[in-house]
């Protein structure tokens, strides 16, 4: 994909949703560390109803531990790998009073030093929190990348890598959370509706459904 399609596809889904966002609910850092910590193999819709109970209950690093590992299983035992999410998150508080001051911190070496914080985790904290031009690549984002022609790459970080060249300036702050509302709610994985895709014209898919144009 030209240089030239790839602006006009920014173009067109930055007039369609001016300031894209995150779909977890969360209203600190630290909220948005654990929701995207939570995120993992389950969906936002699942992940808020359990933040929603659990953050009512504690929603500090000082506050979890207090409330303790059983509870936080019991807030969490709705999503998948819940067990093993409550251990991370414990252990996250934890590093987090005695590294970083209860902070959550800006970097990406001490993100992905917390437990259960991988790659794509850091990249939304960074991006989400901090405003970061970082490109946290999840299963939508490396469909649309891949089917579109946008950013093309057998592994996500080489998808990533080349969101990362490819994105035009101006549009790289946003541009994971248009590719990944574009892929959850347009182009979905089994069946993507081109017929109302506003860069259906614009995309190199072979496969478009009927009516796409």
């Amino acid at each position: 994909m030209n240089a030239d399609k790839r602006l006009a596809i920014f173009t067109r889904l930055a007039k369609a949703n001016p300031q894209p966002t995150t779909e977890l609910v969360y209203h600190s850092n630290f909220e948005l560390l654990i929701a995207v910590m939570l995120s993992a193999q389950a969906t936002d819709v699942s992940v808020n109803k359990a933040t929603e109970v659990l953050f009512k209950l504690a929603n500090t690093p000082e506050g979890l531990l207090k409330l303790g590992e059983a509870r936080v299983r019991k807030c969490i035992e709705s999503i998948g790998l819940y067990r093993t999410k409550a251990k991370n998150v414990m252990a996250t508080c934890r590093l987090l009073i005695h590294q970083h001051e209860g902070e959550v911190p800006e970097s990406r070496e001490a993100l992905e030093a917390l437990p259960g914080v991988g790659r794509k985790t850091a990249n939304v904290v960074l991006n989400t929190a901090f405003g970061w031009e970082t490109f946290a690549v999840d299963t939508h984002i490396f469909r649309v990348s891949n089917r579109i022609g946008i950013a093309k790459g057998k592994t996500v970080l080489e998808v990533e890598k080349r969101l990362e060249r490819s994105t035009p300036a101006g549009y790289r702050r946003n541009a994971h959370h248009w590719l990944i509302l574009h892929g959850r709610y347009v182009c979905k994985a089994r069946s993507p509706e081109c017929g109302r895709c506003i860069i259906a014209d614009l995309c190199e898919f072979k496969g478009k459904t009927p009516h796409a144009l």
